[in-house]
């Protein structure tokens, strides 16, 4: 396998959030207020959320473009107008979104654990994450987080308790759809957490 070049990789990154700049142009007003799912698979649980939500405005983002496509055939069937989703990688998003527009709620259920410690820089969430996710949310803003994986639970607790933007709420979990892991899990973990 031949070396990545850092200029290469930056032109990479840069081209890919200039597409997901443009995607979100015909999605995205730039004065919105909207619920953000991180990883919205098939699009089981923004549906339903959208869909007993008709006052919200809801983005899904998932870096599969087959996901997308199946989750936008379920919007589709259902008309929910006030339901999109986006091919797109989470920090992405984050960088390219209208500066104007603010999360209300972000939803971020059964992300990937990349379990080996070497893959743990894979993490969606991490401080990073966080930080700019806290800069593009409105005060109050609710962030919902799930878990079958007790290690990453603990970490993303731990990061939460740690971040200055961030503070555990014990609010009522925000909506109940069981997702596709949610129903394989034997048991799972769940977090809410307030923009301060």
């Amino acid at each position: 396998m031949r070396p990545v070049h850092p200029e290469q990789h930056d032109s990479h990154i840069a081209k890919r959030r200039d597409d997901l700049r443009l995607a979100l142009a015909e999605v995205v007003r730039p004065a919105a207020h909207f619920v953000w799912e991180v990883g919205c698979g098939h699009g089981h649980f923004l549906n339903a959320y959208a869909k007993a939500h008709p006052d919200q405005t809801c983005i899904g983002v998932d870096i599969t473009s087959d996901r997308i496509t199946r989750a936008e055939r379920k919007r589709e069937r259902a008309r929910l107008e006030n339901l999109r989703f986006v091919r797109g990688d989470a920090d992405d998003f984050l960088a390219v979104m209208p500066a104007s527009a603010r999360l209300t709620s972000i939803f971020i259920l059964f992300p990937d654990p990349w379990p080996k410690r070497r893959h743990h820089k894979n993490r969606v969430v991490r401080p990073e994450f966080l930080t700019a996710a806290a800069a593009r949310a409105e005060k109050g803003a609710v962030l919902y987080f799930r878990t079958d994986h007790e290690p990453y639970f603990r970490e993303v607790s731990a990061a939460l308790g740690a971040h200055a933007d961030w503070k555990a709420s014990d609010a009522a979990w925000g909506f109940e759809e069981a997702t596709v892991f949610q129903k394989r899990a034997t048991r799972h973990f769940s977090l809410v957490a307030t923009r301060r």
